[in-house]
C-alpha cells in the first residue's frame, strides 16, 4: 500500500512540474520587469531633482530646464506602457500557480474515489474469497447418499462409488445397507481382504453386533489372504475370544499390535490390554470351562437391570473449541484391564447438554457386555475427526470407578486431548 502511494506522489509532482514551469517561470520574468522597473523610475528621480537643483543655482535657463525635464517625463511614459503589457502581475501568477499545485493531486484523489478501487490497496480484500467450512448435517448426508446410490444403478461396475456408499451407509447407521454396498463392491474385488473385513464388520453391526455365521467367515477369508490387515486380525482374535480360545486370541491380537502405525498409542494401550486379559484366563484354565471370578471382585448385576446413567454437558470455556456437528462418544469400559469400551453411544456437540444412559444393548461385542465388567469408567468425548480413537484436540470427561448400576453421573466435557 505504501508503495503506491510514493508512485502516485511521484506522478502527481510529474504532472504539476509540467503544469507549473511555465507559471513560474513567467512570474521570474515579470518579477524581474517590475525590479527594474522601479529601478528606472527611481534614476527618473534623481534626475528630475538634479534638473531642479541646476535651475534653482542658475546654471541652466529656463528653456534648457523645460527641454531637460520633457525628456526625461518622455522616458517614464515609456518606461510604463512597456510595463502594462509584461504580462500578469506576479501576485496574480503566484496564486494561479498554488491553486494549481493544490487542485491537481486533490482532484486526482477525489476522481480516484469515485471511479477506481481503493479497496484494492488492502492485502486484506484482494485474497481470493476463502468458502466457509461448515460440518455437512444428517439431512445433507443422507440426500447425498441417495445421489450416489442413484447414480451406481447406472454404474454399477464401479467399485471406489459402492465402497463410498457402504461407508455412508455406516456414518448414518444404516449397517443393513452398508453390508449390502460392501457386498457388491467385494463381489467386483473378490480377493480385495480389506473389503471382506469392512463388509464383515457391517454384517455383524446389522446382526446386533454378532460375529457368528457369514461374518465369521468372511474374517477368516480376510485373514488368509492378508495376514497383515490389522483390523481382520482385531476381528479375528474378537472371535477367538468370544470361543473362549484365549491362546488363539492372543496370536491374533499380536499380529496386529506389531503392524500398528506408530502414533496409535491408544489403540496398542487397549490392543495390550486385551491380550493380557486373554493370556490371563488362559493361564486360570478359564479357555476350558468357565471363568472363576476374583474373590474381590464385585457381583455383577442381573442381566437386563444393568445400566449406567447420567447427564453430560460442554463446559462454556471449550464452546468455541467445538462445532455443533462435532460427534460426541458417550463410552463405559472397565476400570481395570482392557480399555476397549463395553457399550458406547453416538450423540453430537449440539445434543448437548443431554441425558445419557448405558446398557448391553450398546455393547461393543457380544461377549464383553457392560453388566460383565465390574466397576466401570465412564468418559464423554468431542471428536473431531468423527473417530472413536481419542486424538490430540479432543475434549473429554471421564469419571472415576462406578457400579454398572450406577445414576445421576454428571459429566462436564472441560479438558484437552493432548
Amino acid at each position: 500500500m505504501s508503495l503506491f502511494w510514493i508512485a502516485a506522489a511521484l506522478l502527481s509532482a510529474l504532472a504539476l512540474a509540467f503544469v507549473l514551469t511555465p507559471l513560474l517561470r513567467a512570474w521570474v520574468r515579470a518579477s524581474a520587469d517590475i525590479s527594474q522597473e522601479a529601478v528606472n523610475i527611481g534614476i527618473y528621480r534623481d534626475q528630475l531633482r538634479e534638473l531642479d537643483a541646476d535651475l534653482a543655482s542658475g546654471s541652466i535657463t529656463g528653456d534648457q530646464y523645460a527641454r531637460a525635464r520633457a525628456d526625461i517625463e518622455s522616458r517614464v511614459l515609456e518606461e510604463s506602457a512597456r510595463s502594462d503589457g509584461a504580462g500578469a502581475p506576479p501576485a496574480a501568477t503566484r496564486t494561479l500557480a498554488a491553486t494549481l499545485a493544490l487542485a491537481l493531486p486533490v482532484a486526482a484523489f477525489s476522481l480516484y474515489l469515485a471511479i477506481g478501487t481503493p479497496s484494492a490497496l488492502d492485502p486484506e480484500a484482494v485474497k481470493p474469497p476463502v468458502e466457509e467450512s461448515h460440518p455437512l448435517s444428517a439431512d445433507q448426508i443422507a440426500g447425498m447418499v441417495e445421489k450416489l446410490a442413484a447414480r451406481l444403478k447406472e454404474e454399477p461396475g464401479n467399485v471406489e462409488g459402492w465402497v463410498m456408499l457402504a461407508r455412508s451407509y455406516g456414518v448414518l447407521r444404516r449397517f443393513a445397507e452398508a453390508a449390502q454396498a460392501y457386498g457388491r463392491a467385494s463381489s467386483l474385488r473378490p480377493d480385495d481382504a480389506q473389503l471382506m473385513v469392512d463388509h464383515a464388520d457391517a454384517l455383524a453391526m446389522a446382526q446386533g453386533r454378532s460375529l457368528d455365521g457369514e461374518p465369521e467367515r468372511l474374517i477368516a477369508k480376510a485373514v488368509g489372504i492378508d495376514p497383515a490387515n490389522v483390523k481382520a486380525r482385531l476381528l479375528a482374535g474378537t472371535v477367538a475370544f468370544e470361543k473362549r480360545d484365549f491362546a488363539g486370541a492372543v496370536a491374533h491380537w499380536r499380529a496386529a499390535l506389531d503392524r500398528l502405525p506408530p502414533d496409535a498409542q491408544e489403540m496398542a494401550e487397549s490392543i495390550r490390554a486385551s491380550i493380557t486379559e486373554a493370556e490371563t484366563k488362559a493361564g486360570t484354565g478359564s479357555g476350558a470351562g468357565r471363568a472363576a471370578a476374583p474373590a474381590e471382585a464385585p457381583a455383577a448385576a442381573p442381566a437386563g437391570k444393568s445400566g449406567i446413567s447420567g447427564t453430560v454437558s460442554l463446559a462454556p470455556a471449550l464452546a468455541a473449541r467445538a462445532a455443533p456437528e462435532d460427534v460426541v462418544f458417550i463410552f463405559a469400559r472397565a476400570a481395570e484391564g482392557p480399555r476397549m469400551p463395553v457399550a458406547i453411544l453416538r450423540k453430537q456437540v449440539k445434543d448437548l447438554p443431554l441425558e445419557f444412559r448405558l446398557d448391553d444393548s450398546m455393547a461393543m461385542s457380544p461377549g464383553a457386555t457392560l453388566s460383565a465388567a465390574g466397576r466401570l469408567v465412564v468418559g464423554a468425548r468431542v471428536s473431531r475427526s468423527g473417530n472413536a480413537i481419542p486424538k490430540p484436540g479432543d475434549l473429554e470427561a471421564l469419571s472415576g470407578p462406578v457400579a454398572a448400576n450406577a445414576s445421576g453421573l454428571t459429566l462436564t466435557i472441560d479438558k484437552v486431548v493432548q
